[in-house]
C-alpha cells in the first residue's frame, strides 16, 4: 500500500498532469478518417510513437493512459512503448474497462463492463510495466436520468475494479463521468455530479478502497453543451469546488479531470481557474487538481500531423505547447495570451 500511496503522489507531482491516450482503435480510426488518415494498426502506432517521443513530455506529464493495442506495441526500432514511457520519467497506466454497454431495462443508460477475467489481466498489465490503470463510467442527464439503477451499478462496478487494482499493486483512476451532451443547466449538472460522486465513494468505502491510493477523475460541473447560458470560468469553478467538497473525502489523492469534449483553450482556462481562486490542495481544495485530458491535448497535434513524418516536429511542438497550458493551469498560472496562432 506504501507503493500505490507513492505511485499516486508521483503521478500528481506539481506541476504535471496525466495524458490519456487510450482510445480504442474504433474511436483512434474515426478520428483518422476525419483528418485523412490512413485508418490501420500501424497508423496508430506511428502516431502513438509521435506522442511518446515528444521532447520535453515528462516535464509537463507525470503519466500517460494506454489502451491494451498501445501498451503491446514497440517504436520503429524496437523499443516496447512501456520502455520508452519508463525511461523518459513518466508512469505507465492502462485502460482496463471494455467499454460501455447498453444498461438493460434503462433506455438512454450504459454500464461499463470488463469485471469478469479483470483480476488476471491486471497481473498481466503489471507484469507489462504499468503502475495504473483506468475505469470510465458514463452518467447522461436527461428529463429522468440519470436513474438511481444506473448510479448504483456504475458506483459498483468502480468500486469492484478499484479494489482489484489495489490487491494487483496498481493505482486505480476512478473515473465516473457526468456528459456533457443535453441543454441541463450548470445547476443540474451540479446535483447529478454530487449524486454521482456519494454514490462511488460510499461504494468505495463498502469495498475497502484505500482512498489516498486513488486518484478521481471526474468531470468538471458544466452546463449542457446546448444551453443557452454558459457561466463564466469563474462560476464553473465555483460550482466544480462546492460539489467536490460537499461529497470527495479529504483523504482522496488527488482529483485529474477529463475535459470531456472541452476545447483545449477552454479545458485550460476552466482548470486554471479552480487553481487560481482555492489554491489547491488547500483548506478550500484539500486534493491537487490537475488535467488528464484526451482530445483537448491532442487534438491540435493530430490535425497537423496528418499521418505525414514530415508533419511530426510540428505536432509534437502542438502537443508541447497544449501540455505546457496544462501545467500552468495547474498552478493557477495559465492566461490566454500562452496561445499561438
Amino acid at each position: 500500500m506504501n507503493n500505490l500511496v507513492e505511485t499516486a503522489r508521483l503521478m500528481l507531482a506539481d506541476p504535471k498532469g496525466l495524458l490519456a491516450m487510450d482510445e480504442s482503435p474504433g474511436t483512434c480510426n474515426k478520428r483518422f478518417a476525419q483528418a485523412g488518415i490512413e485508418q490501420t494498426e500501424e497508423s496508430r502506432r506511428r502516431y502513438r510513437e509521435l506522442i511518446l517521443t515528444t521532447p520535453g513530455l515528462a516535464d509537463y506529464v507525470s503519466g500517460v493512459i494506454l489502451h491494451d493495442e498501445t501498451i503491446r506495441q514497440s517504436r520503429a526500432d524496437g523499443t516496447p512503448f512501456v520502455k520508452l514511457i519508463s525511461d523518459a520519467g513518466i508512469i505507465a497506466g492502462v485502460k482496463v474497462d471494455t467499454g460501455a454497454k447498453d444498461l438493460a431495462g434503462h433506455t438512454g443508460e450504459k454500464i461499463t463492463e470488463g469485471l469478469d477475467g479483470l483480476r488476471e489481466r491486471l497481473r498481466d498489465y503489471f507484469a507489462m510495466g504499468a503502475r495504473f490503470a483506468k475505469w470510465r463510467a458514463v452518467i447522461a442527464l436527461g428529463d429522468s436520468l440519470p436513474t438511481n439503477a444506473c448510479i448504483d451499478a456504475n458506483a459498483h462496478a468502480l468500486a469492484r475494479y478499484a479494489a482489484l487494482c489495489q490487491d494487483a499493486g496498481l493505482v486505480a483512476i476512478v473515473e465516473p463521468e457526468v456528459l456533457m451532451e443535453g441543454d441541463h443547466s450548470l445547476a443540474r449538472c451540479q446535483r447529478a455530479t454530487e449524486q454521482v460522486l456519494r454514490a462511488v465513494f460510499e461504494q468505495l468505502y463498502v469495498q475497502n478502497v484505500a482512498l489516498d491510493a486513488i486518484i478521481l477523475k471526474p468531470n468538471m460541473v458544466l452546463p449542457g453543451l446546448s444551453c443557452h447560458v454558459q457561466p463564466s470560468a469563474d462560476k464553473v469553478a465555483d460550482a466544480t469546488i462546492q460539489a467536490f467538497r460537499r461529497v470527495v473525502p479529504a483523504a482522496t489523492a488527488g482529483i485529474a479531470f477529463l475535459s470531456g469534449g472541452q476545447s483545449g483553450e477552454l479545458a485550460s482556462v476552466r482548470l486554471n481557474a479552480m487553481n487560481a481562486k482555492f489554491k489547491a490542495p488547500s483548506a478550500a481544495a484539500p486534493w491537487p487538481l490537475t488535467f488528464s485530458f484526451s482530445r483537448a491535448l491532442q487534438h491540435p497535434a493530430l490535425g497537423i500531423w496528418a499521418g505525414k513524418d514530415a508533419n511530426t516536429e510540428a505536432a509534437q511542438r502542438a502537443l508541447l505547447h497544449r501540455a505546457k497550458c496544462n501545467s500552468a493551469a495547474r498552478r493557477g498560472q495559465y492566461a490566454p495570451s500562452m496561445e499561438v496562432s
